[in-house]
């Protein structure tokens, strides 16, 4: 349903660092960049667009926004989510089991735009 995902930042190149990486732990790749934007995706998956706002205006954080990072398996969770903290995210939930999901595992963390994510496995 969802094909791409856009959060914005008012700095592409610690952007850029920060979701390199993150792209990397879990096998996505740039497919387009242009002087305002990056995007990245897995083969035959959603994308993850991280762009300079198109009005000119600072980057802002929506509140109740989230983008899930989905991964293969608990262990690569606690990794993405381990990246994320040594590349200057900040935490909003250790990576763990979910009460209410049965076999939800997730850990949630800020970008350094203050963006929230999760990286997170079902099952």
């Amino acid at each position: 349903m969802i094909g791409y995902v856009t959060l914005g930042t008012n700095d592409l190149a610690r952007a850029a660092r920060f979701y390199d990486a993150l792209a990397e732990a879990i096998g996505a790749k740039r497919i387009f960049e242009v002087e305002t934007s990056i995007v990245w995706a897995t083969p035959g998956g959603t994308a993850l667009d991280i762009t300079m706002p198109f009005d000119g205006n600072p980057a802002t954080v929506g509140n109740g926004v989230m983008v899930a990072l989905q991964c293969r398996d608990s262990a690569q969770v606690d990794a993405v989510y381990n990246l994320a903290m040594s590349m200057g995210a900040s935490s909003e939930g250790a990576p763990g089991p979910r009460p209410g999901i049965d076999g939800f595992y997730a850990g949630y963390f800020r970008d350094p735009d203050g963006n929230k994510l999760n990286a997170f496995v079902m099952g």
